[in-house]
């Protein structure tokens, strides 16, 4: 058997017939839209145009039947509602719990030590030593 370290990766989301609403980039989206107050440079930060993010948060709002963000100060900026924080905060911890679960589970089960995926930070502009991780 070849020595190997494999990493874990898991995809969670949440969905409601065929709609997904909450999964790891709309919670990036959301994390980012509070971190600039701009809705266009979240979605320049994680490489998508403002309509891709546009839609994407539509569709959550919709299948929510309420806002994640609403317009704040005088240039029209946006800001997560408090359901958009809120909604952050538990699928991050959510999110969390079920990989150390699975991430525990994965050592027992498999002969290699199995390591945690280190997701990448949306934030981060490759080629560019100014930016830092974010997340």
């Amino acid at each position: 058997m070849h020595d190997i370290t494999p990493t874990q990766r898991l995809h969670l989301w949440l969905e409601s017939g065929q709609d997904m609403f909450l999964g790891l980039g709309r919670v990036q989206l959301l994390e980012r839209v509070e971190e600039y107050g701009s809705l266009n440079k979240a979605a320049q930060a994680m490489g998508m145009s403002y309509r891709a993010a546009w839609g994407r948060l539509k569709r959550s709002e919709s299948v929510l039947g309420a806002a994640l963000v609403e317009k704040s100060g005088p240039k029209q900026g946006f800001r997560l509602t408090e359901l958009g924080r809120d909604l952050v905060k538990r699928f991050r911890d959510w999110h969390a719990e079920v990989e150390a679960f699975a991430l525990d589970r994965a050592r027992q089960t498999f002969p290699w030590p199995v390591e945690p995926f280190d997701e990448p930070c949306p934030a981060d502009i490759p080629g560019d030593p100014d930016t830092s991780r974010r997340c």
